[in-house]
């Protein structure tokens, strides 16, 4: 695989400062999938911005590519944000990938612009888990992994997770030539511009790093997701700026 703040669990912002998401608390984790040749999607694209605003939630952006085809390429769309999609998709017993979903905590599937819907399920602490302390130095991205905790953890117990690392872009705004949105110019939040796995993680305290000249150069934040393998409800979530 390929490769915002908000929350009352971080602390610190600066470049090289380290943040902690703590597992008896963690932001709501939102992945929307949308395109720019969706008419559908702006709207699902607006709400994202203002999640990206509230401190108990990251929100992020996958783009799809299978909207292309149809008139307009959108400089965002990755294979692996379909790839993902899909899984989500065969877990939540979907019968196909559809243009703006929301999927919280890889649990929860709604219209990405049902606003209504999607505050219900963001209400309520996260709790359990594991805790993930996010830092930069020496040119490194360093992600620190507590140890499992009561419950949520505790039923994966034995279960290898994913270290996933998605770098992202806080904003951005395209005008669109063709497609669904022809003329329009469509501002977007929290762009996944990489998504790829750091290792597996077993339980155990242990640490992962990333070097910083590996990322996509536009990429202004990273997030860390800690989740069960086969795209299971996530259990860890923590995301840092880079500039």
């Amino acid at each position: 695989m390929r490769f915002s703040l908000h929350h009352s669990l971080i602390a610190g912002t600066l470049l090289g400062g380290a943040v902690m998401a703590h597992a008896q608390s963690r932001p709501a984790v939102v992945e929307l999938f949308t395109s720019q040749g969706c008419s559908s999607c702006p709207p699902a694209d607006t709400y994202i911005g203002d999640l990206a605003q509230r401190r108990d939630v990251l929100a992020l952006a996958f783009h799809v590519d299978y909207w292309d085809e149809q008139g307009w390429r959108d400089r965002f769309g990755l294979p692996e944000a379909v790839q993902r999609q899909r899984e989500y998709a065969k877990n939540l017993r979907l019968s196909s990938v559809y243009t703006p979903q929301v999927v919280i905590d890889g649990r929860d599937n709604f219209v990405g612009s049902d606003r209504a819907s999607i505050g219900r399920a963001l209400t309520g602490s996260r709790s359990g888990g594991v805790a993930v302390a996010l830092s930069v130095h020496d040119g490194d991205v360093l992600v620190d992994l507590g140890e499992q905790q009561n419950d949520s953890a505790a039923r994966q117990k034995g279960a290898p997770s994913d270290v996933l690392l998605v770098a992202y872009l806080r904003t951005a705004v395209s005008s669109i030539g063709r497609g669904e949105n022809a003329g329009r110019t469509l501002k977007e939040f929290n762009i996944v511009r990489g998504f790829r796995s750091l290792g597996r993680w077993s339980g155990q305290k242990q640490q992962y790093r990333s070097r910083l000249d590996s990322l996509p150069p536009d990429a202004t934040d990273v997030a860390v997701l800690v989740q069960p393998v086969g795209q299971a409800p996530i259990i860890g979530a923590a995301t840092i700026a880079l500039r």
